[in-house]
């Protein structure tokens, strides 16, 4: 008799910088701006005996009448509110519960009274071991895998999957990261060496996801340029492979460190595969901070006029923020928030530092006394922090960036950095449409027309937002190139007001 497992992404436990329940709260059914790559991986790696079911809890809510066999749970810190939840509800059940992931994987102490499996580190070495002992039923109570060569990571399940309601497909190339900044846990989980699909594979992947109806991609790396070499290899098969589509190209977006713009070969690549939009940690222009945490990557640098070096390949910016180093004062947030009007950078995302678990800074902090019991680990929380701050109360940092994220997103503020972002735009400006042939399965999604409904409800919210809102469109008339890169940002903005009332 087949088994049967039930696999599930929890939702976030707190609203993010983009709100899917805003979609809910309008009237839309909900969204996810990226497919969830771990629940269609991990499904691929069950036998084919196996009956396998899948929930995304940010599209559909977690079904607990359902009799699977097993229910395997798997999320990062920013989930594990839900993920405990789910387990103890499921367990109260007579469910089995596995659960692996991040979290389990750098916190097991934390995460092992709420499951009967603890599966710690990368999977794929282990899959056929762990589903021969669920089959079997001789199961152990924890496994830990290895860090494995990613020629072993099965192409996902995506069939299993509601794509209809994402507003982005997800492929990984890489993992792990060679930098050493030190509130950053991705070494701890995944390595400092980065480990590369082979090329071929990613195209593989890419493949499937055309053919169900994604025309936009998430390349799911923590530093995709942090080999430049590796990095240029794929954005050349990238340019390849999108030039063969005559039913539309594929955009991409990816995170890369801010050292990638003083490569211009590797910029015109990026513009040629499709590259639309990049995220960078900048977290600050205090290089004492920047020092302190050891993100040398961004010293001795113009910040600002190495965003403009992506803008003028047609490539947009997404920035991290950071406040609360030891290294910052009081006037942080002041210097925070000339910094980024002084960028065409539309949306930051604000958080205080936190020491997450395993990390050398939660070390540190440790050893210095300066962790808060029931403080936040989660970076761009609202908004909290288990640190004490070295130059200023708790109290004052967590009402500075209160403040700082009220002055960054007020109508004005705001117009003027998107603005200002249309102006220093250059290159291609996004993907080319195709304008003949179209595929009939390539617009199954109806979540893009949502989103434009959704924008339709912005002036809603006052005369200061009517203003913003009619001098925006009345650029974008002027210069339409940038208008998947503004409205995406001017819909982010709309998910900030839950983000932000969350935090009062």
């Amino acid at each position: 008799m087949a088994k049967a497992i039930y696999l599930i992404n929890p939702a976030c436990d707190f609203p993010t910088y983009f709100g899917a329940e805003v979609y809910a709260a309008n009237g839309f059914p909900p969204v996810t701006l990226m497919a969830d790559l771990a629940v269609v991986t991990l499904a691929a790696m069950a036998p084919s005996d196996f009956e396998v079911r899948l929930c995304d809890e940010n599209i559909s809510p977690v079904d607990f009448d359902c009799a699977p066999d097993w229910v395997g749970i798997t999320g990062k810190i920013t989930q594990w509110g839900h993920m405990r939840n789910i387990a103890r509800e499921f367990r109260r059940r007579g469910k089995a519960v596995v659960i692996g992931g991040p979290y389990a994987s750098l916190c097991p102490a934390v995460v092992r009274p709420y499951c009967d499996i603890l599966v710690r580190g990368e999977v794929e070495d282990i899959a056929e071991e762990l589903f021969s002992d669920l089959r079997g039923g001789g199961w152990k109570t924890e496994y830990v895998g290895s860090r494995p060569d990613l020629s072993h990571s099965p192409r996902p399940r995506w069939d299993l999957y509601p794509n209809d309601r994402a507003l982005s497909g997800t492929v990984q190339t890489s993992r792990g990261c060679p930098f050493e900044c030190e509130f950053c846990d991705v070494i701890q989980y995944l390595g400092r060496k980065q480990r590369h699909k082979p090329v071929e594979q990613v195209l593989g992947e890419l493949d499937a996801l055309y053919r169900i109806g994604h025309r936009f991609v998430f390349l799911a790396d923590d530093n995709f340029t942090a080999y430049r070499g590796r990095a240029k290899e794929l954005l050349a098969a990238l340019r390849d492979w999108n030039s063969r589509h005559d039913k539309g190209e594929i955009g991409f977006a990816t995170q890369v460190s801010i050292d990638a713009a003083k490569d211009e070969e590797l910029l015109e690549l990026c513009a040629e595969a499709g590259l639309t939009h990049v995220f960078i940690g900048i977290e600050t222009p205090n290089e004492d901070s920047l020092r302190e945490t050891r993100k040398h990557q961004n010293l001795r640098i113009n910040l600002a006029d190495q965003v403009q070096r992506f803008l003028d390949h047609g490539i947009a910016v997404t920035a991290g923020m950071i406040v609360g180093f030891d290294s910052d004062g009081p006037d942080i947030f002041d210097r925070q928030y000339e910094f980024a009007m002084s960028t065409p950078i539309p949306i930051f995302s604000l958080g205080a530092l936190v020491a997450p678990a395993a990390t050398p800074l939660h070390e540190r902090m440790a050893g210095e006394g300066r962790l808060v019991s029931g403080g936040s680990e989660v970076a761009a929380a609202p908004w909290n922090t288990n640190i004490v701050p070295r130059q200023m109360t708790r109290e004052q940092l967590l009402e500075g960036i209160q403040g700082l994220c009220n002055k960054l997103y007020q109508p004005s503020a705001f117009g003027e950095r998107v603005l200002r972002f249309m102006a220093a735009l250059g290159g291609r400006g996004g993907p080319r449409r195709a304008k003949a042939k179209r595929d009939p399965g390539g617009d199954l999604r109806t979540v893009d027309h949502d989103s434009l409904a959704l924008l339709s409800k912005l002036e809603r919210f006052g005369p200061q937002e009517q203003k913003m809102w009619s001098t925006i469109t009345r650029e974008l008339y002027k210069k339409p190139e940038p208008l998947g890169f503004v409205m995406g940002s001017l819909l982010q903005r709309m998910f900030l007001y839950v983000f932000h009332a969350n935090a009062q």
